[in-house]
C-alpha cells in the first residue's frame, strides 16, 4: 500500500501549489527542442537501417508518423513560447503534457517492439540500444515533470524489458536487468532532482514574499513620511519634493508653473478659545476641502500649522490663478461647526510664478511667500499675485534687514515721546515712548518697517533692551505723576524669562514699577495666548502696568480682556476718523468705554485729531486721551518745554531738569 501510495504521489500534479506547477512547465519549455530532436535524429537513425529488412509501413510510413508528430508538437511549442499561464491554466496544462508523454512513449515503444524482430541480430541490439538511449535521453528533458519523466520511464522500461527477457537469449535478459535497474536509479534521480526544485522555487517565493512585505513597508513608511496623517494631504517633505521636481523639470523644457502658499486667517482664535483638538478637526476640514479642489495638474499639501501649499503643474495665466484662487478662498471661508459652534475662518494665497517671480526653488518659494504676506497685512481672505511691487520690498526689506543687523542700535535708536492727556483735569499723565531709527545709509526709517522686519529676525529682542532703557532714562528727570508707556511686541512676551527681564531693566533703572505701562497689542496676545497670560501675569505681580493696544484691530475676543491681567485697554485710532459723525463708530466707542468701567480698567481713546471728535468721546464718557490734537510725538529734549506751556498742569514744571 505504501509502495502504490508513493507510486501515485510520483505521478500525480501538484494541483494544491499552481506556482510550482508554473515554475517547472515554464523550465520544461527550455528543454522541448532537445527533446523533440533526440526523438527525431533516434528514430530516423533506426527506420533508415530497417528499410531493407522491414515492411514500408513499418519502417518508412510509422516513423515518418511519429516525427511529423514530433515536428508539430515542436512547432506549436514555439507559437506558444511567450504565453504566460494563469494559475487556472497550469495545471491542465501539466496534465495535458503528462498524457502526452504516456502516448508518445506507448507508440514509439510499440514501434519498436515491432521493428524489434526484422533484421539480424545486430539490427536487433540497435533497436534495443535506440530505446535505451532514447528513453534515457527523454527522462533528462523531462526531469522538471516528474509525472511526465516517471509516466514515461515505467511504460519504456517495463515494456521493453518485459520483451527482452521473453526472447530468452541471455544477452537480451541481461540487457533487461541493466535496462531496469538504470531506470530505477533514473527514478530516483528524478525524484530527489524535482524535490531540489520545489524547494528552489518554495525558497524563491519565501524570498519574493519577503521582497514584497518589505516593499509594502517601505511603501508604507514612504507614504506615513510623505502623506499628513491629519488632514490626508500630501505633507512638507512631499510638497518640496514636487515642487524640486517641477522645477528640474521647467528649466529643461522652458516652461513654467505656479506657487502658491495659503494661510487661514483666524484659525489661532480656534485653538485658542476651543481648543486644540476642535483646531485638528478644523485642518481635517481645511483639507478634505481641499482635496475636492484637486484636479489634474493642481497640487494640495500640508506645509505645517494653519499653513498649506499648492502647486499648479502648468503656467495659468494671471486671470486664471487669480479665479483659481478665489474658488480657493470661497471654499476656505464657508462656516466650520467646532463643539457645536460656528467658527468663520478665511484663507489668504499668495502666488508665484516660476520662473517670472524666481529661477530657483528656493526664489520661487519665498516670492509665494511675500504675496502671502502682503495678502496677510492688506488683503485677507483674497489671492495675491506676485508683482514688481513686491520685487521692490523685498529688495528693501532685504537692505533693511542687513542694515539693522549691522547697525550701532545704541546711537542709531532714539526716542519720541506723544503725552497722554486727561481733558478732564486738562493734563498730562503720561507719554507713550516711540521707537525711531535713522540710519546713515538708509536715513529715517518707517518704525513699522524696521520693527516688522526686527520682529521677524529676533533683533526685536535687542531693540526693546536698547530703547526701554534710553526710555527710564527720560523717565528718571519727568515729575513723578507722569507714567511712561511702552510698547512691546509679540516676541518681547514669548517667554517668561523675558518678561522678567524686562522687569530687570526697570528695578535696575529706578523708576517705581507702577510709573511704567507695557502695552501689547490684540495679535501679540493672540500668538500664543496662555504665554502671554504667563508673561503679563510676571509683569503685572512686579508692580508694572499692562494696556491692551490697538483694541478692536485684531480678533479679539471679549475673554481676553477678562482673563489677561490688564489694567488699561486703548481704543485703536480708526475708530476715531468717522466717530463725530458715524452712529456705528459711536455705539463701539461707547461700549469699549462701558466695558471698562465695569471691570475697573481705564480707557485711552488714540487718535483724536479734531476737536468735535473730543468733544463726542468725552460726551460718551472717555477722559484719557490722545492724539496729534494734543501733540504730535516729540523728541526727548522736547518734552520738558511741552509740559512747561501746557497750563493745566497739577505739578511744579520747574522739577524738570
Amino acid at each position: 500500500m505504501v509502495l502504490i501510495a508513493k507510486l501515485r504521489d510520483a505521478l500525480s500534479v501538484a494541483e494544491r501549489d499552481p506556482e510550482l506547477v508554473r515554475s517547472q512547465l515554464e523550465a520544461f519549455g527550455h528543454q522541448v527542442p532537445l527533446l523533440y530532436f533526440i526523438l527525431l535524429v533516434n528514430t530516423a537513425a533506426v527506420a533508415i537501417m530497417h528499410v531493407n529488412c522491414a515492411p514500408a509501413w513499418l519502417s518508412i510510413y510509422f516513423p515518418a508518423a511519429l516525427c511529423a508528430l514530433c515536428v508539430v508538437r515542436c512547432i506549436r511549442w514555439w507559437q506558444c513560447r511567450h504565453r504566460v499561464l494563469t494559475d487556472n491554466q497550469a495545471v491542465p496544462e501539466l496534465r495535458k503534457l503528462t498524457w502526452l508523454a504516456g502516448l508518445f512513449a506507448i507508440a514509439f515503444s510499440s514501434w519498436s517492439l515491432l521493428l524489434f524482430p526484422y533484421g539480424t541480430a545486430y539490427e536487433q541490439t540497435q533497436v534495443a540500444f535506440y530505446m535505451a538511449t532514447t528513453v534515457v535521453g527523454c527522462v533528462f528533458c523531462l526531469m522538471h515533470l516528474r509525472a511526465a519523466a516517471m509516466l514515461l520511464l515505467s511504460i519504456v522500461i517495463l515494456s521493453f524489458s518485459t520483451f527482452l527477457v521473453f526472447t530468452g537469449y541471455p544477452v537480451f535478459i541481461a540487457m533487461a536487468v541493466d535496462m531496469t535497474l538504470v531506470g530505477v536509479a533514473l527514478a530516483f534521480i528524478i525524484q530527489l532532482y524535482c524535490r531540489t526544485f520545489a524547494d528552489v522555487v518554495h525558497a524563491q517565493r519565501e524570498l519574493q514574499a519577503s521582497q514584497q512585505k518589505t516593499q509594502r513597508l517601505s511603501d508604507d513608511n514612504f507614504r506615513l513620511a510623505s502623506i499628513d496623517s491629519l488632514t490626508d494631504l500630501p505633507n512638507r517633505r512631499s510638497f518640496f519634493a514636487s515642487l524640486r521636481a517641477l522645477s528640474e523639470q521647467a528649466l529643461s523644457s522652458g516652461n513654467g508653473f505656479n506657487v502658491g502658499l495659503i494661510d487661514l486667517d483666524g484659525f489661532k482664535q480656534v485653538n485658542d478659545i476651543y481648543g486644540h483638538a476642535s483646531g485638528d478637526l478644523v485642518l481635517q476640514e481645511v483639507g478634505s476641502r481641499l482635496l475636492s479642489l484637486a484636479e489634474p495638474g493642481i497640487f494640495f499639501a500640508r506645509l505645517g500649522g494653519d499653513e498649506f501649499g499648492v502647486l499648479a503643474q502648468h503656467q495659468l495665466a494671471n486671470e486664471t490663478l487669480v479665479e483659481l484662487g478665489e474658488r480657493i478662498c470661497g471654499v476656505l471661508s464657508q462656516p466650520y461647526r467646532v463643539a457645536g459652534n460656528i467658527a468663520e475662518l478665511s484663507g489668504t494665497i499668495g502666488w508665484a510664478a516660476f520662473p517670472e517671480a524666481g529661477t530657483t526653488m528656493a526664489q520661487v518659494f519665498e516670492r509665494a511667500d511675500t504675496a502671502l504676506y502682503v495678502g496677510k497685512e492688506s488683503r485677507r481672505g483674497t489671492p495675491v499675485i506676485f508683482s514688481t511691487e513686491h520685487e521692490t520690498r523685498i529688495r528693501r526689506s532685504s537692505l533693511v534687514t542687513q542694515e539693522l543687523r549691522h547697525a550701532d542700535l545704541e546711537s542709531e535708536l532714539f526716542l519720541e515721546f506723544q503725552p497722554i492727556h486727561d481733558v478732564l483735569a486738562q493734563r498730562t499723565i503720561g507719554l507713550e515712548a516711540l521707537g525711531r531709527w535713522h540710519n546713515a545709509r538708509l536715513g529715517a526709517v518707517r518704525p513699522e518697517e524696521f520693527i516688522r522686519i526686527a520682529e521677524r529676525t529676533e533683533l526685536i529682542l535687542r531693540i526693546t533692551e536698547v530703547l526701554l532703557h534710553k526710555a527710564l532714562d527720560e523717565v528718571a528727570r519727568w515729575p513723578p505723576e507722569l507714567y511712561l508707556s511702552f510698547n512691546l511686541s509679540a516676541i518681547d512676551i514669548c517667554t517668561s524669562a523675558r518678561a522678567r527681564r524686562l522687569i530687570d531693566i526697570v528695578m535696575a533703572s529706578g523708576v517705581p514699577p507702577h510709573r511704567v505701562s507695557f502695552e501689547i497689542t490684540e495679535t501679540a496676545v493672540t500668538r500664543d495666548f496662555e504665554q502671554a497670560r504667563c508673561s503679563l501675569t510676571v509683569i503685572k505681580k512686579a508692580g508694572c502696568r499692562v494696556s491692551l493696544d490697538d483694541f478692536g484691530t485684531g480678533y479679539s475676543s471679549l475673554s481676553y480682556v477678562h482673563r489677561l491681567p490688564f489694567d488699561t485697554i486703548k481704543i485703536d485710532r480708526s475708530f476715531m476718523t468717522d466717530v463725530d459723525s458715524n452712529s456705528a463708530s459711536k455705539k463701539i466707542v461707547k461700549s469699549v468705554l462701558d466695558l471698562c468701567r465695569n471691570l475697573g480698567l481705564e480707557c485711552v481713546v488714540e487718535g483724536l485729531e479734531t476737536a468735535s471728535q473730543v468733544e463726542v468721546v468725552k460726551a460718551l464718557g472717555a477722559r484719557a486721551m490722545q492724539g496729534y490734537l494734543f501733540s504730535r510725538p516729540m523728541r526727548a529734549s522736547a518734552v520738558a518745554e511741552y509740559l512747561h506751556t501746557t497750563r493745566g498742569q497739577d505739578y511744579a514744571v520747574q522739577t524738570l531738569s
